[in-house]
C-alpha cells in the first residue's frame, strides 16, 4: 500500500524537526487517504510548533477560479493561525512571513504539467529560504500521470513565466519532490531541501491506480481525467476556443461557435492521434470564453493513457482550427499570468518560434522531431533526482 510523504511525516518525524517552528505550504486538497487535512495532522503531531500556513495560487480552498484572480492574507478559522497568500500581492514569501518559522513542510497536489503554477510557488519559496536561511521539507505525492512519459518542446528563457521558469518539457514526469531537488540543484537555488518521500509508489502509476481518493487540488481539475489531458488542453487558454471553463468538464470539453466537426476531423487525419476519441458535441458554457452560446467541439476521451499523447493532440487541435477558421480564430491578448506584453501562446508553449511555425502548416510530427534530442536530454537529466 502506497504511504504519502505526509503520512510517513506523522509516523516518523525526522529529527531535523524536533523544537522548530514549522510552516505548512498547502490547500483544501492537502488530505491523507481519509480527507484529513495535513494542517489538522500536523497541529495533532507536533501542537504549537506548527505556526504560520501558506496558499499557493487558487486560495486555501481552490475557491478562486481562474488566472490572476488573487487571494489574500488571512486567519485561518479552524487553527487561528495567520494563513498567508502566495497568490496575492506577492508570488514569493517575504522576511516578514518566513519570520513564523524555521522550517517550512510542503504539501500540494500537483498534476505533473510544466505550466501547473504550484511548481514554480514552490520554487519561490525555495528561493526565499535559501536567502532567510530557512529550512524546506517537501511532502512528496503521486504524479497523476505517471513518473515515465515526457512529451513536449523544452522551455526556452525567452518564454519564462510565472506559467514556466525552467528549461523542462510540458509532460515532466516527475513528483513534487523530484521536480525540487532538480531546482534547487540544477539552478543552484542553495536551499537546505530534504523530501518525504512515498513508500510503495512505483513510476507506471496513474492516478487511479494508487488507490487514493481524488481531491480537486485547483476548481477547474475536478478528476483524475482532467489531469490527464490537462498538458494538451491548458493551451486553449491562450485562445479565444474554450476549454470548457464553465462547464462541468473543464479541460476535457472545447471548442468554439466557428468551428465544425467534420472540417476539423478531416484537418487532424494525418497525425497520429493514438489513444484517444473525439467525441463531437456541442455544450454552452455558463461562465467564461462565450458564456451562453453553444460551442461546436468535442469532448477529449482518453481510451489508452499509456499510448495518449496529450501535448500532440491539443497541437494538432490547436493547429487545424487555426487554419481552418482564420477569420473567427484569436489569440488571446495579454495579461496572463502577470505578464502584460509577451504574448499568452508562446507563454504556455513555452518557445515564441513554435506557434508561427504552426500556424504555417509546419508538420507538427516533424517539429516533435525536432524536440528529441532535447527531451532525451531532459530524461537523462532527470535520472539522477529519480526517488523512486
Amino acid at each position: 500500500m502506497i504511504t504519502l510523504g505526509l503520512e510517513r511525516l506523522l509516523e516518523n518525524p525526522p529529527a531535523a524537526l524536533r523544537g522548530k517552528r514549522l510552516g505548512l505550504l498547502c490547500n483544501q486538497a492537502s488530505t491523507d487517504r481519509h480527507f484529513r487535512h495535513s494542517r489538522d495532522l500536523i497541529r495533532e503531531r507536533f501542537g504549537a510548533q506548527l505556526t504560520c500556513l501558506f496558499s499557493p495560487q487558487h486560495g486555501f480552498f481552490a475557491e478562486k477560479q481562474d488566472n490572476m484572480i488573487e487571494s489574500a492574507d488571512m486567519v485561518d478559522p479552524v487553527s487561528g493561525l495567520p494563513l498567508f497568500s502566495l497568490y496575492g500581492e506577492v508570488r514569493k514569501p517575504t522576511p516578514a512571513m518566513l519570520e513564523h518559522c524555521d522550517l517550512l513542510l510542503v504539501d500540494l497536489v500537483d498534476v505533473g504539467t510544466r505550466v501547473y503554477t504550484f511548481l514554480y510557488t514552490l520554487a519561490y519559496c525555495l528561493e526565499a529560504a535559501a536567502d532567510q536561511g530557512k529550512e524546506v521539507v517537501v511532502l512528496d505525492r503521486p504524479n497523476p500521470l505517471g513518473g515515465l512519459a515526457v512529451e513536449g518542446n523544452i522551455l526556452r528563457e525567452s518564454c519564462r513565466s510565472f506559467v514556466g521558469l525552467y528549461p523542462i518539457p510540458m509532460r515532466h514526469g516527475l513528483t513534487l519532490g523530484e521536480l525540487a531537488l532538480l531546482i534547487n540543484h540544477r539552478f543552484d537555488l542553495g536551499c537546505r531541501l530534504s523530501v518525504i518521500a512515498m513508500a510503495a509508489w512505483r513510476r507506471e502509476m496513474l492516478f487511479p491506480a494508487t488507490g487514493f481518493p481524488w481531491v480537486f487540488p485547483s476548481p477547474n481539475m475536478p478528476s483524475p481525467q482532467t489531469a490527464l489531458v490537462y498538458p494538451g488542453q491548458v493551451i486553449w487558454e491562450a485562445t479565444n476556443v474554450s476549454e470548457g471553463r464553465g462547464t462541468t468538464m473543464p479541460f476535457e470539453l472545447f471548442g468554439a461557435p466557428f468551428c465544425r466537426h467534420d472540417q476539423i476531423m478531416a484537418a487532424i487525419a494525418p497525425v497520429q492521434l493514438p489513444g484517444c476519441l473525439l467525441r463531437p458535441l456541442v455544450f454552452e458554457p455558463v461562465a467564461g470564453k462565450w458564456a451562453g452560446q453553444p460551442c461546436v467541439g468535442f469532448q477529449l476521451h482518453v481510451t489508452d493513457p499509456g499510448s495518449f499523447r496529450p501535448y500532440r493532440t491539443t497541437l494538432a487541435l490547436l493547429q487545424a482550427i487555426a487554419r481552418l477558421y482564420p477569420e473567427d480564430f484569436a489569440l488571446k491578448p495579454p495579461p496572463y499570468e502577470y505578464e502584460f506584453e509577451r504574448p499568452p501562446i508562446n507563454l504556455v508553449l513555452g518557445d515564441e518560434e513554435l506557434w508561427p511555425r504552426l500556424a504555417a502548416g509546419e508538420s507538427l510530427m516533424d517539429l516533435e522531431a525536432q524536440w528529441q534530442p532535447e527531451l532525451a536530454d531532459f530524461d537523462h537529466l532527470r535520472r539522477d533526482y529519480l526517488l523512486y
